[in-house]
């Protein structure tokens, strides 16, 4: 399958983005769609992740209720609604579709290109 995400951009501090995933070749609803981070010089973490039956996980490490992922199954598309950014969420972001559980990257078979976000302080 292949993913498109989108929705990157500039936005200062403590403002909002809300990045879309969307999936061709196949319903959305058959995969787990997770998004995942990589900032400079740093590993891709893990962000959240929207099972095929609803359930959502996030990393609480640093989403702390800020971050909400929903699907629009008309759409083929995930989202990742980001509110009350910071500096530390500045990082490349990325969705990847998994049939299997997990939020390992390892997990994950197919990778969208990703999406810049840069928060300015």
């Amino acid at each position: 399958v292949q993913l498109q995400a989108s929705g990157g951009g500039l936005v200062q501090a403590g403002g909002s983005l809300r990045l879309s995933c969307t999936l061709s070749g196949r319903p959305i609803g058959a995969y787990a769609i997770g998004w995942f981070r990589q900032a400079p010089g740093k590993e891709r973490e893990f962000v959240a992740r929207l099972g095929r039956g609803g359930l959502s996980q996030y990393n609480e490490d640093f989403v702390k209720g800020r971050f909400t992922i929903s699907r629009d199954n008309a759409k083929n598309t995930v989202y990742l609604q980001m509110n009350s950014l910071n500096s530390e969420d500045t990082a490349v972001y990325y969705c990847a579709a998994s049939t299997r559980y997990g939020t390992m990257i390892a997990a994950y078979h197919d990778w969208g290109q990703g999406t810049l976000v840069t928060v300015s302080s």
